[in-house]
């Protein structure tokens, strides 16, 4: 477990081992017909085969708006 980040911890005379995995998030947004493409280049990318590889989750946006330009929809993905 070299590669886990962790410490150690003492509570009510108990010592506990505290490991931390590190994590990130990533948000995407795509166009529905490139979909299951960008799904598949994630599982490619971030498959190992170990406890942690992460999960997608798939949502779809009610409503799109780019803040500069006023696009809206799919023009402002």
């Amino acid at each position: 477990m070299a590669d886990k980040k962790g410490h150690t911890e003492l509570y009510r005379g108990a010592e506990y081992v505290v490991d931390f995995l590190p994590k990130v998030k990533l948000e995407i947004a795509v166009s529905d017909d490139i979909l299951e493409q960008a799904i598949d280049a994630i599982i490619k990318s971030a498959n190992t085969g170990k406890i942690g590889d992460g999960k997608i989750f798939v949502t779809s946006l009610d409503q799109v708006i780019r803040i500069r330009t006023g696009e809206t929809g799919e023009d402002a993905i």
